[in-house]
């Protein structure tokens, strides 16, 4: 069954869906337009607990079950996404290359973009190879915010802020 469930936090309105149970999209922003099953009021305290916890910079990894689903691609690139620690970024060429194909910086990048998990699978923490704030489908200044939130660095050591 999928239901869902809206959460005010401090980049926004989030859109919490489940299916069956289990954690299959966090939405920052209204661009999606799938249908989410009837809103309710209970049944997300475990997500909303620790997105409170990461806000309040009380959490730096969430363990909460998730169900994204995508292709077997996209599964490798958001998986990869999971391993990026907090307070650290990763370039789009870097994570083709952790995923074993150097070339698909593009299709990382299209994958990247179709995270139905945002914040909790953070692709937010992933930046241009020149270290700009590059794609994120929630705004460029949701990302700018949870990455000032994370205290992120660049990859050469150099901070975002």
């Amino acid at each position: 069954m999928l239901s869902h469930f809206l959460m005010e936090s401090p980049v926004g309105t989030l859109t919490l869906v489940k299916t069956g149970g289990v954690l299959s999209g966090l939405y920052t922003s209204a661009r999606h337009a799938e249908p989410f099953g009837p809103r309710v009021s209970s049944g997300f305290e475990d997500v909303v607990e620790q997105l409170e916890q990461y806000f309040a910079r009380k959490r730096t990894t969430f363990t909460v079950p998730i169900a994204a689903i995508g292709t077997p691609f996209q599964q490798r690139v958001w998986a990869e996404l999971r391993t990026i620690p907090y307070g650290e970024t990763r370039s789009y060429g870097q994570l083709a290359e952790a995923i074993g194909n150097r070339s698909a910086m593009r299709a990382v990048g299209a994958a990247n973009g179709r995270n139905p998990i945002s914040i909790i699978v953070p692709c937010h923490r992933v930046i241009g190879s020149d270290g700009t704030l590059v794609g994120y489908g929630g705004g460029l200044e949701r990302k700018r915010f949870l990455l000032d939130l994370e205290q992120a660095t660049l990859p050469s050591g150099r901070t975002l802020f």
